[in-house]
Parts: structure tokens; C-alpha cells; sequence
């Protein structure tokens, strides 16, 4: 007899879910197998959770196995677990799934991160929550959106926040952002969870668009697409003033072809609409001409720049050398 699926069983019918804390969290649902899917679900395994992750498309979890495999040991040595028999123990926790009632068995909590439409985003998360337990907590991995836009769509909206990573690969700063509904306890056990898996959680007092450091990093993308889509100078020079002058070794159009250009124009394009805003509309068609060259960023090897070494990247790009 399957215990979990017949403990999920009862519990659904009773429709009262015990508290949980984040130490009763074994078991986590991935929901999407895009680049930020990939990244929170091997770090959950790495750290010693099982995962499962979902997608409608078998070809698209092919590619996140393959993915995730390569990044594995890059992702190990910033989690402090280089060694090979870590990274394979945490590769063989994940498991790869298109059927949603499979992969709702047994899940203790669910991360989101499907494309950024919130009407899409209700859709997956009432589908769930129809097949997951009634304990599970459901979190979404939304850049720019509000928990509230679809937390009752979710059907549980008092076991839903925002739980929102950044690249793994490169920072553990994670933002925990409830909606007006949200349950304290559950709060409380995502942010516990966080730490858990290694983050640092930013918890908000209340929801804002794009969290904390989005809120910022979002301003100066659009600056930046408005000075490229006006034509004011060319992305290296644009770039190249920002990185000489804060000292950082990325600038913005570098950071959109690690975000992944997909990802920003159907940011950029949600907003122009919702906003109604001109300089938006032409920031998100700039962006959309790429997107149709399939000059992804660098999942695609290729976007503003070209990769895996792109011109920003090179000893002479500060100074201007060619």
C-alpha cells in the first residue's frame, strides 16, 4: 500500500491539514523546468530533499535533466558540496514527471515557476490543488507579480506566499512575500524552509511588485532598454558606463541575457500593457525582435552577447578596446 498517497487521501477528505514545519517538509514539487525550476530543484535535493519536477513537456524535462547535470558541480561548490558522491546522492533525489497526479503524491510543498501570466499561474496552481495534499504549501517563484493576483485561484490562499529565488548559482538572497491572506504560520514555515536549504530570506511586510532588490534591478533595466530602444548609445557603451562606474562586473544587458531575454520581454511586455506605457511598449518590442531570432541570452549562446565568452567579459571591455 502506498502510505503517502493514502495519508494524502484521508487528509483530503478531512480537509483539516495539520500544522507542518519546515522539518516536516520532505518532499517538493517543482512546477515548471525552465532555468530558475532547475536551479531550486537540485539545490533542494543537494540538500537532502526529494524533488520532483513537473512540466507538460517530456522534451523540456529532458533538457532540464540534461541541464541540471551540467550545472550540478558549479551549483555544488557555491552550496559547499563539491564532492562528487553529494552531487550524485542529490541528482538521484530529483525525479522528472508530466503527470500531474504523480507528481502531486506525497508533495509537502510546491515551488511555481511556469511563465509570468497570472492567469496561467491560477490555472496550474487550481489544478494542483485539486491533486496535492490538503498540508501541502504552495509558493510561487514570480518575478514581477503579486501573490494576490491568483491566491484564490491557488484554493488554498492561506497556505500560499511568494517564495522568490534569484540565480543560485550566484547569491543564496531569496525574498518570502505573503499576500493579505496568507496565514502567519505559513510564513513563517516557507521562511524556515528557506533557511533550511541554504537561503537568506528577505521576508516583506507587505506585498510589493518585484520584491526588493527586483524593485531595483527592474528600474534600471528599463532605463537602460529606453536608452537602446531611443537609440542613445550602443548596449556595449551602455554597459560598459554602468560597469566602469559602479565597479561591477556585469551590467544590465548582461544580466538580461543571464535572466534570459524570454524572461525580461515577457515581464516588459506585461507591464507596457497593465500600464498602458508608450516607452514600455517600444522597450518590449526591442526586446521581442530578439526573441524572435531565438537570441535567447545565454541559454541560447547567443543575445546581446554571444557566449560562453561575451565581449563584457574580456580584459579591454572597460577601457573600450577592441
Amino acid at each position: 500500500m502506498n502510505t503517502d498517497h493514502a495519508f494524502a487521501t484521508a487528509e483530503s477528505e478531512n480537509q483539516a491539514p495539520q500544522p507542518m514545519e519546515a522539518s516536516d517538509i520532505r518532499r517538493v514539487l517543482v512546477l515548471g523546468a525552465g532555468t530558475m525550476g532547475q536551479q531550486i530543484g537540485y539545490v533542494c535535493a543537494l540538500h537532502g530533499l526529494d524533488v520532483c519536477m513537473y512540466d507538460v513537456s517530456g522534451d523540456a524535462l529532458d533538457a532540464a535533466a540534461a541541464r541540471i547535470e551540467r550545472r550540478a558541480s558549479k551549483m555544488g561548490i557555491y552550496s559547499h558540496a563539491s564532492d562528487s558522491a553529494a552531487v550524485s546522492a542529490a541528482l538521484a533525489r530529483i525525479q522528472y514527471c508530466t503527470d500531474p497526479a504523480q507528481a502531486s503524491e506525497g508533495a509537502d510543498l510546491v515551488s511555481e515557476s511556469v511563465p509570468e501570466d497570472p492567469e496561467l499561474k491560477g490555472r496550474v496552481f487550481g489544478q494542483f490543488n485539486n491533486l496535492c495534499p490538503a498540508r501541502t504549501l504552495f509558493t510561487t517563484n514570480t518575478s514581477s507579480l503579486l501573490p494576490s493576483q491568483f491566491a484564490a485561484a491557488t484554493g488554498r490562499p492561506e497556505q500560499f506566499c511568494a517564495l522568490h529565488f534569484h540565480d543560485m548559482s550566484l547569491t543564496r538572497i531569496v525574498d518570502v512575500m505573503p499576500h493579505p491572506g496568507t496565514a502567519p504560520q505559513t510564513t513563517r514555515v516557507v521562511t524556515d524552509f528557506a533557511r533550511r536549504i541554504g537561503q537568506v530570506p528577505i521576508v516583506l511586510a507587505r506585498e510589493h511588485n518585484g520584491y526588493v532588490f527586483n524593485t531595483m534591478l527592474m528600474a534600471l533595466l528599463s532605463l537602460a532598454l529606453k536608452l537602446a530602444a531611443n537609440g542613445v548609445a550602443a548596449i556595449p557603451d551602455i554597459d560598459r558606463a554602468f560597469m566602469g562606474v559602479m565597479h561591477t562586473v556585469v551590467g544590465p544587458f548582461g544580466i538580461m541575457d543571464s535572466i534570459g531575454i524570454d524572461t525580461a520581454w515577457k515581464i516588459t511586455d506585461y507591464w507596457a500593457r497593465r500600464k498602458d506605457d508608450p516607452q514600455e511598449a517600444k522597450n518590449a518590442a526591442f526586446l521581442k525582435d530578439l526573441v524572435d531570432r531565438g537570441a535567447l541570452g545565454t541559454k541560447s549562446g547567443q543575445g546581446f552577447y554571444t557566449y560562453p565568452h561575451p565581449e563584457f567579459m574580456g580584459p579591454g571591455f572597460i577601457a573600450g578596446e577592441r
